[in-house]
C-alpha cells in the first residue's frame, strides 16, 4: 500500500510560522473585544478555518481566499463593529494569492465573488450604514491592494528565475556555437582539399596523359604512364571520400559559412599563373580581361581567383581536352568572372557529369557559399553544349547576415538564431511586466470608481448628521425649531436601526435621529428628537450596544424598546 508523501519540512515550517502569525492577530482581536466575544464564535473557529486555509493556500489559493472571506462575512453580524482581525488574514491570504496564480481573470474573478457574497451578507442582515461602509472600503482594499503586492512579487520572482534559465540556455548554446564552429573548420579543410589539391591532381593526371601519347616513348614508358594514370585516379577518389567524410552534410544548405578567406592558397599565386600552369599541362585555355584594373580587397582577389580554379578544375576532369574560356570583367563597383568550357569531347564526359551531379557537386556547393558570404553570386549551368561557371562579386565585401555564421578565423562565433531568441524572450517578459505595471494602476482605480463613490456618499451621510454631546444638553423640549436651529446639524441621520424607529414615541410627533459621534467604523449613540407643530416635544439617547437592528428570523419588529432617556417638557 502506497502512502501519500508528506510535503517537505521546510513547508510545512513556513505554513506554521504563517498560521502562528494569523493567530496571534487573531487572538489579540478576540481580547480586545472582551466580555462581547464568544469564546466559540471569535477564537476557535476562526482558528480552526485558518488552520485548514493556510495549507489549503498552496494547492488551491482561491478556494482558501473564499473561506477566510466568510470569517469577514460572519463578522458583519457582531451587533457592535464590522472591523475584526479577520481582514488581515484576508489581506494575507489574499497576498498569496497573487503569489500563487498567474491568470489575472482568474484571481479577479475570485476576488469579485468575495465581495458579492460580502455585499449579500449585509444585504440579508440589512446593517446599518457603518458596517455597509466598511464593506465598500476596507474588504476591499484588503482585497485588492495584497493581491497586487503578490502579483509583482511573482513577476519578479519570474524575471529572475528566467534570466537565470536564460543564462544556462545561453551557456549550453556557447557548446552548441562552439562544436558548430569545429565542424565549419572540418568543412573549409574538406573546401580547400577539394579546391587545391584535385586541381593539381587533375592537372597531373593530364599531364600524364599526353605524355603517354609521346611516340618517342617505349611500351614500358608508356605501360608506367598508364599506371601512375590509374594511381592518380585513385587519389582523386580517395581525396573526394575524404573529403565527404570531413564536409557533414547536414552543415550543407544550413547557411554556415566562414569568411577565412584564403586557406590553402599560395598567396602570391594569381590567376595568371594559374591559367599558365594549365596551359602548360595541354589544357586548350584562354582567357582576357576587360575593363581597368581597380584595387581590389584580398578576400575579392581570393574569390575570383577561386572562381577560375574551380571552373578549369571541372573543365579538366569532366570535359578533358574542351577549349576554356576565362573572362573577367571589371565594373565600377563589380566584378565579373565567367568560365566557359566548349562541348564535351566525348560521350564519356557526359557520363562523368552525370556522376559528380549524383554525387553531390562539392566543389561548386562550397564555392557558392563563398560568394554568398562576400555579399556575390554564382550561377552556374549547361552553356552551347559546354558548361560555364559565372560570378559577381562586389568591390566592397559586406558578409550577408547568414542564419548561423562561424568567423572562424578571427576565432568570433555569432549565432543570430540564438540573438533572436533572447529578443522574443526579453520582448515577452516585457510585455508581461507591462500588464502588470497596468493592472497594478487599473485595478485600483477601476475598484475605486466601482465602490468609492458609494462609500463616500455613505461616509458623508455618516459624518454631517452628527449632533454633538454638547449640543444635545442644550437643546430645551418646549422651545420651536426656529430658535433650536443654530444647534442642530445641516440634515438628520437618514438610517436609524429598525428598533430605533419602532421605539415608542410622543402621539402626534415626527422624530428625527441624529448620531452622537463621527466614528465610522463603530457603532455611536444615537440621539432622537421628536417635533410637533414645529416644536421639541421630546429627546431621547439609544445606547449603541442596544440599537442593533433584529433580524427577521429571530425577533419581530415589536420587540422591547431600546433603553433611552426621555427628556419632555
Amino acid at each position: 500500500m502506497r502512502h501519500p508523501l508528506l510535503p517537505p519540512t521546510r513547508l510545512v515550517l513556513a505554513d506554521g510560522a504563517l498560521w502562528a502569525v494569523l493567530a496571534t492577530v487573531t487572538g489579540y482581536g478576540f481580547r480586545d473585544a472582551g466580555g462581547a466575544a464568544s469564546p466559540v464564535r471569535d477564537l476557535v473557529l476562526p482558528l480552526a478555518v485558518l488552520a485548514v486555509s493556510v495549507p489549503l493556500a498552496r494547492t488551491r489559493p482561491a478556494s482558501a481566499v473564499l473561506v477566510v472571506n466568510g470569517l469577514c462575512a460572519l463578522g458583519l453580524a457582531d451587533s457592535a463593529t464590522p472591523a475584526n482581525a479577520h481582514v488581515l488574514s484576508l489581506a494575507a491570504l489574499s497576498c498569496l494569492l497573487g503569489v500563487r496564480i498567474a491568470r489575472a481573470r482568474a484571481a479577479l474573478v475570485v476576488l469579485a465573488a468575495c465581495l458579492v457574497v460580502d455585499v449579500a451578507t449585509c444585504a440579508v442582515l440589512r446593517v446599518p450604514a457603518v458596517w455597509w461602509f466598511y464593506t465598500l472600503t476596507v474588504i476591499p482594499a484588503a482585497l485588492l491592494l495584497p493581491w497586487l503586492v503578490g502579483r509583482h512579487w511573482r513577476g519578479r520572482r519570474e524575471l529572475v528565475r528566467g534570466g537565470w534559465r536564460l543564462a544556462r540556455s545561453l551557456e549550453e548554446r556557447q557548446h552548441l556555437v562552439a562544436e558548430r564552429a569545429r565542424l565549419t573548420e572540418r568543412a573549409d579543410i574538406a573546401a580547400d582539399m577539394h579546391d587545391s589539391l584535385g586541381h593539381v591532381l587533375s592537372l597531373v593526371a593530364l599531364r600524364a596523359g599526353a605524355l603517354e601519347l609521346s611516340p618517342d616513348l617505349t611500351d614500358r614508358d608508356r605501360a608506367d604512364l598508364a599506371e601512375l594514370r590509374g594511381t592518380i585516379a585513385d587519389a582523386v577518389e580517395q581525396l573526394r571520400q575524404t573529403v565527404t567524410v570531413l564536409h557533414d552534410p547536414r552543415d550543407a544548405g544550413t547557411g554556415t559559412g566562414t569568411v577565412a578567406g584564403a586557406g590553402g592558397l599560395p598567396v602570391k599565386d594569381t590567376v595568371a599563373d594559374l591559367v599558365a600552369r594549365a596551359a602548360a599541362s595541354g589544357v586548350p585555355v584562354s582567357w582576357e580581361q576587360r575593363g581597368p584594373v581597380p584595387v581590389l580587397p584580398p578576400l575579392v582577389e581570393r574569390g575570383i581567383y577561386r572562381v577560375v580554379r574551380e571552373g578549369l578544375t571541372n573543365s579538366v576532369k569532366h570535359a578533358p581536352g574542351s577549349a576554356v574560356r576565362i573572362r573577367i570583367d571589371h565594373a565600377l563597383d563589380h566584378t565579373r568572372v565567367s568560365v566557359v568550357n566548349a562541348a564535351r569531347a566525348d560521350a564519356r564526359a557526359g557520363e562523368a557529369d552525370e556522376q559528380t551531379s549524383a554525387t553531390g557537386g562539392r566543389g561548386l556547393t562550397g564555392l557558392r557559399e563563398r560568394m554568398e558570404v562576400l555579399g556575390g553570386a554564382l550561377h552556374t549551368g549547361p552553356h552551347q553544349g559546354g558548361f560555364r561557371v559565372t560570378a559577381v562579386l562586389p568591390h566592397q565585401t559586406t558578409a550577408r547576415p547568414l542564419e548561423r555564421t562561424a568567423v572562424t578565423g578571427a576565432g568570433t562565433h555569432t549565432d543570430h538564431l540564438g540573438a533572436t531568441e533572447s529578443a522574443e524572450r526579453l520582448a515577452a517578459v516585457r510585455r508581461a511586466a507591462r500588464r502588470r505595471t497596468v493592472a497594478a494602476f487599473a485595478a485600483p482605480a477601476a475598484a475605486a470608481a466601482i465602490f468609492l463613490p458609494a462609500a463616500a456618499y455613505l461616509a458623508w451621510q455618516l459624518t454631517t448628521g452628527v449632533l454633538t454631546p454638547s449640543r444635545f444638553d442644550a437643546l430645551e423640549p418646549g422651545r420651536p425649531r426656529a430658535e433650536l436651529g443654530r444647534l442642530l446639524p445641516a440634515r438628520a441621520f437618514p438610517y436609524p436601526p429598525d428598533d430605533a424607529r419602532s421605539a415608542p414615541r410622543p402621539p402626534g410627533t415626527d422624530c428625527d435621529f441624529y448620531r452622537s459621534g463621527r466614528d465610522l467604523l463603530h457603532q455611536v449613540d444615537l440621539y432622537r428628537l421628536c417635533w410637533s407643530d414645529g416644536v421639541l416635544v421630546a429627546k431621547d439617547t439609544l445606547e449603541a450596544n442596544r440599537s442593533r437592528p433584529a433580524r427577521p428570523a429571530e425577533t419581530p419588529h415589536d420587540v422591547e424598546s431600546p433603553a433611552a432617556t426621555t427628556y419632555s417638557p
